[in-house]
């Protein structure tokens, strides 16, 4: 498990986030990208439910709100890249013009100064603080105590063990119950909540993906509501009598993910695992089948074929422990929890796949 904020670092990050982040509902005609490619001009005034308000600024654009801008113009990925990095002034051009030739309304999300989320008028921001305040006493309630979280640019995670409930796989190799639960602010997934299975030898987290509860972020439609520009973004009773439900049904999830059933029926794959052994002699070009099938980088698969030969394991086991150890050495959290997923998916992986990666040879 890759190491991030503790639960008082995250609680104090949380906070700060809350009092700077700004949203806006905005006609894209209120929008400009400046000449410079990186910065989102956005003023105007607005209505919301009959409440006059203003919303003006100039924001940064991050890496995931140029993406979602150029996807939603219709600006392929690669020419918007390029434009970035060579001719920023044709981006511009390009952007600008098709903001204003095909008007509609849009939320842009703000945090410190940076334009960070270019979504739907639909979506619906259920916050990382809101969340945490409702899964955290859960949690505590289940009998987990939070070992990692994390706040980045595209999710918040919260990585939590119950130390209490605990299994072997095989003799003297103990794996505790666990649960991973993460959020995005800026349309980068689903709210999430997922079994996590810790082993204690390593310290590494696996997900399992087969058994993971999520909700998108789609809410009530904003009909009803005009706009002249752009109007900064308040929640009403509504919706927040809304969020108020869901987050107890978030609630619930966390009990359901931590279920003793759900464990045991977890670790007989596991168990199961261990005796699904590698056959093939070349273990480079088993790491690279398994490149193939997971989507690694190069680097990952160099990592992942260390760990395979230092964990002495050669079997479909060993291989899931040597991508979730690559995890915990991991600069980026985001990718970390997403190879802790990839070591679930080796153990769930159809039988004709395993065979593949198992026989691999040069």
């Amino acid at each position: 498990m890759k190491a991030g904020k503790n639960l008082v670092e995250l609680a104090q990050e949380l906070e700060r986030q809350a009092q700077s982040k700004r949203d806006f509902l905005a006609n894209t005609q209120a929008l400009q990208l400046d000449r410079d490619g990186q910065t989102l001009q956005i003023e105007g005034n607005g209505a919301i439910q009959s409440a006059s308000l203003t919303g003006k600024g100039d924001f940064r654009v991050n890496k995931h709100c140029h993406m979602q801008i150029g996807d939603r113009i219709g600006i392929p990925r690669r020419y918007y890249q390029r434009m970035q990095e060579t001719a920023p002034v044709l981006l511009s051009a390009n952007v600008n013009y098709w903001l204003r030739h095909n008007p509609e309304e849009r939320m842009v999300r703000t945090l410190d100064g940076r334009a960070r989320a270019f979504l739907s008028k639909r979506y619906r921001p259920l916050d990382n603080h809101d969340l945490a305040n409702a899964v955290l006493p859960a949690i505590t309630r289940a009998g987990c105590e939070v070992r990692s979280a994390e706040l980045t640019d595209l999710r918040m995670y919260i990585q939590a063990i119950a130390f209490e409930v605990k299994s072997e796989v095989k003799v003297g190799d103990i794996v505790h119950a666990g649960i991973v639960v993460s959020n995005s602010e800026v349309g980068a997934g689903a709210v999430k909540v997922e079994p996590l299975i810790y082993r204690l030898a390593c310290k590494n987290g696996m997900i399992a993906p087969d058994y993971s509860l999520k909700k998108y972020h789609v809410g009530r439609s904003n009909r009803g509501m005009e706009f002249e520009g752009a109007a900064e973004f308040f929640r009403d009773e509504t919706r927040e009598a809304d969020d108020k439900a869901f987050f107890m049904k978030v609630q619930d999830l966390v009990g359901a993910a931590l279920e003793q059933t759900k464990f045991e029926n977890i670790v007989k794959r596991l168990r199961e695992a261990t005796e699904d052994k590698i056959e093939s002699n070349d273990l480079p070009k088993v790491v690279e089948v398994t490149q193939q099938t997971l989507k690694l980088t190069e680097g990952e698969k160099n990592s992942v074929l260390r760990f395979l030969i230092e964990g002495h394991d050669l079997s479909r086991y060993g291989l899931a422990n040597a991508v979730t150890a690559t995890a915990n050495d991991h600069e980026d959290y985001d990718r970390a929890i997403e190879l802790e997923r990839a070591g679930g998916m080796v153990i769930e992986l159809p039988q004709k796949d395993w065979k593949a990666i198992s026989t691999a040879a040069a």
